[in-house]
């Protein structure tokens, strides 16, 4: 397996939703990728919420679940404190739980990158001053 890839909301509902403006982009990427794609329970409930109207998006997204395409390693609980600070360092931009979860899902997994759509992951630094790896779009 390579290294890890932590998977953010917007290219998950991306590649789902074949009538989002970014599905072909998610859907390249997602195919070059190696699963599993490691993700956080925040990331997952705001994906179910934003596929409700896309067509077989929450059948679809709970189907990768449980074929462990995506998989769940993050537990809030071991990671409160951590979580906490980086949300209170981030306020002013201001950070959502998803995201101060998969900054500290790359702490975690030193050689992981971020799948992401959300041009505030080149904002966030881990372990307080180290750039994110990314996987995002040339725009």
């Amino acid at each position: 397996m390579g290294d890890p890839v932590v998977l953010d909301t917007g290219p998950l509902v991306a590649f789902i939703d074949r009538d989002d403006a970014q599905h072909p982009w998610a859907a390249e990427q997602l195919h070059l990728l190696q699963p599993p794609f490691l993700t956080c329970e925040a990331v997952i409930s705001e994906s179910l919420f934003l596929l409700s109207d896309a067509k077989k998006g929450v059948p679809t997204l709970l189907s990768m679940l449980q074929e462990e395409l995506i998989r769940l390693s993050f537990d809030l609980d071991d990671h409160l404190d951590a979580v906490s600070r980086l949300l209170t360092k981030y306020r002013d931009v201001p950070m959502s739980l998803a995201d101060a979860c998969l900054v500290r899902m790359s702490e975690v997994h030193d050689r992981a990158r971020i799948f992401t759509l959300d041009a505030d992951f080149k904002i966030y630094r881990r372990h307080g001053r180290q750039t994110i790896p990314l996987i995002y779009p040339i725009r």
